[in-house]
């Protein structure tokens, strides 16, 4: 089983391009409504839609705070690279690389041009 997760957005094709200039990822539906963006072996990364499209019941607003109990954590090989990406167009973070005492892995948060809040973090496979 896997999850797809979808965001609701302002502008889909901002949002998408921002999303593969920052994490490598690459479109395969390129859209003004909705978007996917996959990772380089193909696998679905996020996807992308546009608020009040479609009639979701909790895309119709955009109004409330977007990603409200929400956080995005994404498990990368290429942590740093992401940052050297964010760095090169002056995107601001809210939390820099730092060590997780829980996970004891290296991680950095930030805040999408949406208000999701993402942190990126070193691979690593969970252990219960």
């Amino acid at each position: 089983m896997k999850v797809d997760p979808i965001i609701a957005v302002m502008n889909v094709e901002e949002s998408s391009k921002w999303y593969q200039t920052v994490f490598g990822c690459r479109s395969i539906h390129e859209g003004n409504e909705f978007d996917v963006l996959v990772s380089k072996e193909d696998e679905i990364f996020i996807c992308l839609h546009k608020w009040r499209a479609h009639e979701h019941p909790t895309m119709k607003s955009p109004n409330i705070t977007p990603g409200n109990g929400l956080i995005l954590y994404f498990r990368t090989e290429n942590m740093e690279d992401i940052r050297q990406n964010l760095r090169k167009i002056g995107y601001s973070v809210e939390e820099e690389i730092q060590l997780n005492p829980n996970s004891r892995k290296k991680e950095f948060s930030i805040i999408d041009l949406n208000g999701y809040y993402l942190t990126i973090s070193e691979f690593h496979n969970y252990k219960g």
